[in-house]
């Protein structure tokens, strides 16, 4: 391996440059017991964000001398943070990509991706007119897609879909934890 990719790899594995004692990362303890860790910031770890911006660097480390490993052009992209560091937070994508983002190029506005995991692979969801399985469709989303979550119960949530309003089932999306209960 080279002195690059070992140092890339210990930078997304939050071991270059930084302290561990700095970077508290959740527990799956915690998880498992449906407890969130907290951050330095007094927030929830891991929560959902979305991207403020319509061209954020996702960079290797916590700061401005670490290389970018992508760059995303899409605003109100969800996110998932993970980490956090000074004014940077380490973030998940929904195809699983890691890195740092500065904290001003999130929002709390909360995005989701309609199942990410059946892009190509499966036909479009239904979003629904009512929080319950039968309801009438009121359009089908393509996975993939990204909308803006209104409220979500726990099973379902609803959502706006380019314009269009409806319930998706919360498990089809990624941006929500299973259970997770957001208002208005």
């Amino acid at each position: 391996m080279s002195l690059v990719a070992l140092v890339r790899r210990l930078a997304l594995a939050g071991l270059a440059a930084v302290p561990l004692a700095a970077m508290p990362a959740p527990t799956l303890a915690a998880a498992e017991a449906g407890q969130s860790a907290r951050g330095p910031s007094g927030l929830p770890l891991p929560r959902f964000v979305s991207l403020k911006s319509s061209r954020v660097n996702m960079r290797v480390g916590p700061g401005l001398s670490y290389a970018v490993d992508w760059l995303y052009l899409k605003a109100g992209l969800p996110m998932e943070i993970v980490q956090e560091y000074d004014n940077w937070r380490r973030v998940r994508d929904a195809e699983g990509a890691e890195g740092w983002i500065n904290q001003a190029l999130l929002s709390g506005r909360r995005t989701a991706v309609a199942a990410p995991w059946f892009k190509g692979k499966q036909a479009a969801i239904p979003l629904l007119s009512e929080p319950e399985r039968g309801a009438p469709p009121v359009a089908q989303v393509e996975p993939g897609a990204i909308g803006t979550i209104r409220l979500c119960n726990g099973d379902w949530c609803k959502m706006t879909f380019a314009g269009t309003d409806g319930w998706i089932d919360q498990a089809q999306v990624w941006g929500a934890y299973p259970g997770e209960t957001i208002e208005e």
